[in-house]
Formats: C-alpha cells, sequence, structure tokens
C-alpha cells in the first residue's frame, strides 16, 4: 500500500488560485473534458489524491463534496470532431480554457497539471507535472473532469451499447477494440487515432 502524501493547498499563497486538469486524453472515444477549481483556504480532504488513484465510489463522493465547499469550480468540453481538427493536445488546453471562462470568478493565478499550456488572457500560469498528485486543487479538478466525463460516456453508451463505454469510458481497451473491429466507428471515435490494433484486425 503506498504511503499517503499530503497534498499541499496553494502553489501562491493569498491569492484566488485556480487548479485546472483534465480527462479523457488517452480515449479513443468521446469529449476531452476539463475543470477548473478554486478552492477555499481552509479546505481539507483525507481522501482527495489524483482521480486516477481513486476508486470510482471516492470520485463520486469527492465530485459532491467539491462543488459544494469550492468557492467556484467549473467544466470545459471539447468534443471529438475538434479533437480530430486540432489534435489532442490544443483539444485539452482549450477545454481548460472553456473551464476557465465558465468561472464566475476570475482567478489571479492557475497552476496546471502536465508540462503544456497556452496562456489564459492575462492570467498568469504555473505547469506542474503530476500536479494532481501535488496540489489540492489540481487533484479536485481532476475528479470533476473523470467524474463529469464518466457521465458523459456513460449516456453516450445509451446509444451506441455495442462498445461499452459504460464500462470502458471510451479507452483502448480489447474489449472496445473488438467491438470496433467488429461494428466499425460511430459518431463519437476520434478519427485520428489509431483505433484498431492490425492484430485484432487480423485475428478478428
Amino acid at each position: 500500500m503506498n504511503k499517503r502524501i499530503s497534498l499541499s493547498a496553494f502553489y501562491k499563497k493569498n491569492i484566488l488560485e485556480a487548479g485546472c486538469d483534465e480527462a479523457g486524453r488517452g480515449c479513443l472515444a468521446g469529449p476531452v473534458v476539463a475543470a477548473a477549481v478554486i478552492l477555499p483556504n481552509d479546505f481539507k480532504n483525507d481522501i482527495l489524491n489524483d482521480s486516477k488513484q481513486l476508486s470510482e465510489k471516492n470520485r463520486d463522493k469527492l465530485r459532491l463534496i467539491i462543488e459544494e465547499e469550492a468557492i467556484d469550480w467549473a467544466i470545459g468540453i471539447v468534443d471529438n470532431d475538434v479533437i480530430d481538427q486540432i489534435n489532442i493536445l490544443n483539444a485539452s488546453i482549450l477545454a481548460m480554457h472553456k473551464a476557465i471562462d465558465q468561472l464566475k470568478i476570475k482567478p489571479e493565478h492557475l497552476i496546471i497539471d502536465g508540462n503544456r499550456f497556452k496562456a489564459y488572457q492575462d492570467i498568469p500560469h504555473q505547469c506542474i507535472i503530476k500536479g494532481d498528485a501535488k496540489y489540492l486543487s489540481i487533484a479536485a479538478a481532476s475528479v470533476l473532469a473523470k467524474t463529469h466525463r464518466d457521465e458523459i460516456m456513460k449516456k453516450l453508451d445509451r446509444e451506441f451499447p455495442n462498445y461499452f463505454w459504460a464500462k470502458n469510458k471510451g479507452y483502448p481497451t480489447k474489449q472496445h477494440r473488438i467491438a470496433i473491429a467488429e461494428h466499425g466507428i460511430s459518431k463519437y471515435h476520434r478519427k485520428s487515432y489509431k483505433l484498431l490494433d492490425k492484430q485484432l484486425s487480423i485475428n478478428f
């Protein structure tokens, strides 16, 4: 069992700082979803961590807490057609910009998970590799991005049940790739991605 590491509250103290993260970069289908979260100075939570380290049950529980206790939070969504047009890196940054756009309170500083970002208006920012495991607001953004995206994929699964998106959320599982080999692609698949392994096309 990994030892729990305490996350830092802020990169810069005493200013309104928003953490930003996205979910769905590696998926074969569906949108990329980003979140921006501004947490209060006294926010504490012993469970909150990088969403990838959390169970679905804990993510869902944390989503309610974050949405209730955050000073402000917002979601940005970029669909698969735009991902195909501008590539996933640009789409991920655009989704973060869209999330920041939706904030009712303008942050004074941004901390971004990862190492790539394009400046948003005149707000200074800092990119932080593995920031979702280091800072509470980025971890909170990762939870909101992941849970909102999972919700979208469950809805899309009802439209296209053959791809098992309620289970795989659009990620390139073997089951998902087999379904693509058997049924072709849907309107939600990312055509710029490698959707089918050569091995699968031979075997299936």
